[in-house]
């Protein structure tokens, strides 16, 4: 047996039996938040605002670079465990799955956010946000259509992965096309949704749309609960533009601001 099915196997192992927790800690599957306290389990608080590392984390897992475009990326090890069975799949009707990003903590979304604020990453329309747009409130609002504010990233979850392209036009002919209808018609098999779907009356809100963003609903709706009933604009702070925060309402409009059906 090769060492990569190896390791798939030893992964789909671990989501045939339930996930132990070490003496004294939740279960994998933290309960969901009561909305009658700002913070009622600290544990899923800091997972949602990305205050922890993935890299101690017990409930994460390395990814094996074979379903990556790089070493070094975690996910929660129920999300992972989806993703194997959905990659096994795939491959078998031609599709190859590859995972371009996975879990990104706060500090890690920071230093996306902060770069592309003071003009050290250009935005996706080749500008440089901190010339372009001086007034705060504009230039966190230009950031927002593809970037998350740190704090209020679903990759901070351990649920939500990029897949193959960060270009929506790649998922409209030839292999991209192939791959994205086959997830539309499958993904959801294996507890996958889009949350960034077009943007139209049920969806006026948050990000533009991202065919390459696929989130594990399953773990993913509690940790959109929680924020529902606990996420204050308030708490989203320590980066570059995070005054604008409370303006912008971004818990609700980004947040939140997903496909509904990612919700329940």
């Amino acid at each position: 047996m090769s060492a990569r099915l190896s390791i798939a196997a030893m992964v789909l192992l671990m989501a045939c039996k339930p996930a132990s927790a070490p003496k004294g800690e939740a279960p994998a599957v933290e309960p969901v938040a009561q909305p009658t306290a700002p913070v009622q389990n600290q544990r899923i608080h800091n997972y949602v605002i990305g205050h922890f590392d993935p890299t101690t984390d017990l409930q994460f897992v390395l990814i094996n670079p074979s379903h990556a475009d790089r070493e070094g990326l975690y996910l929660h090890q129920d999300t992972y465990s989806a993703f194997l069975l959905m990659y096994g799949a795939a491959k078998v009707a031609g599709i190859d799955l590859q995972i371009r990003s996975a879990t990104r903590n706060f500090e890690y979304q920071k230093g996306i956010w902060e770069r592309k604020w003071t003009g050290e990453t250009l935005l996706s329309s080749g500008e440089n946000a901190a010339t372009a747009y001086p007034d705060p409130k504009v230039r966190a609002l230009k950031i927002l259509e593809y970037s998350s504010m740190p704090g209020t990233s679903r990759h901070h979850w351990g649920t939500d992965i990029d897949l193959n392209s960060f270009d929506n036009a790649w998922f409209e002919s030839g292999e991209g096309l192939k791959l994205f209808k086959w997830l539309q018609d499958h993904a959801h098999e294996y507890g996958f949704c889009r949350p960034y779907t077009v943007k139209d009356v049920s969806r006026p809100e948050g990000y533009n749309e991202e065919k390459w963003h696929w989130s594990y609903q399953p773990l993913a709706e509690q940790r959109t609960a929680y924020a529902e009933a606990h996420l204050k604009d308030t708490m989203i702070t320590g980066f570059l533009g995070a005054e604008v925060a409370d303006e912008l309402d971004v818990v609700q409009k980004y947040v939140l601001g997903i496909n509904q059906s990612c919700r329940h």
